[in-house]
């Protein structure tokens, strides 16, 4: 702690970044003995909290993140969008084929930012906004894998068909960046994705982790 930084403040946000990784929730308890800190104040930041829809308590007493963070949450995603746009643009333009950021929103894989290219003459049509199950197309797949082993490097997942006929895609996970889980990808219409284009993604998905630490 410095003079210019809150003790208040920051053990708050260390109060929902404990809660953010429990699917089970706190007790008062346990987050006194987590923080350092004795249940006076512990009470006093969960109600704090609450008030603002940020922390709820359940019938047993214990707490979790509330549906507020979520309004926080949706609010973010201009901002990542908007980080992203130059590396997807380099990519669809280099590649010839519709580039997509996409992140976790629950169980589905969501697509925030979307560029097609300017001089193909035909490409698929991806939309922001386009939703699909996390372990169909290689923006989900990519995301899983990077679930199942986070320390390893990022590698390019391909797939064939998944999420539309005649379609296949190349997608490479988001690694290093806090809050934020989510792949970076290409979608064309051909019988398989060229050789060149997973280095390429994997490059792309470095470049906007580094735009959004």
């Amino acid at each position: 702690m410095t003079a210019e930084t809150s003790q208040t403040l920051d053990r708050g946000l260390r109060v929902l970044k404990l809660l953010a990784d429990t699917d089970h929730g706190l007790t008062v308890t346990e987050l006194s003995a987590k923080l350092g800190v004795n249940r006076t104040v512990v009470y006093r930041l969960l109600a704090t909290l609450e008030q603002h829809a940020l922390v709820r308590r359940d019938l047993g007493g214990r707490a979790r993140v509330g549906l507020g963070v979520l309004r926080l949450g949706r609010q973010v995603h201009p901002l990542v969008r908007e980080a992203a746009l130059p590396a997807l643009r380099s990519l669809a333009e280099e590649i010839g084929a519709t580039a997509h950021l996409t992140l976790v929103d629950g169980t589905e894989a969501l697509a925030v930012a979307v560029v097609e290219p300017t001089w193909t003459d035909y490409h698929v049509a991806y939309r922001a906004g386009f939703r699909h199950p996390l372990d169909r197309g290689a923006a989900g797949r990519a995301i899983l894998a990077a679930r199942r082993a986070p320390a390893a490097e990022p590698a390019c997942t391909l797939t064939q068909g998944e999420l539309e006929t005649g379609a296949c895609g190349a997608a490479a996970p988001l690694v290093g960046v806090t809050g934020v889980e989510g792949s970076v990808g290409v979608v064309m219409l051909a019988d398989s994705v060229p050789e060149r284009v997973g280095p390429r993604v994997v490059e792309a998905a470095r470049e906007v982790a580094e735009a959004l630490r």
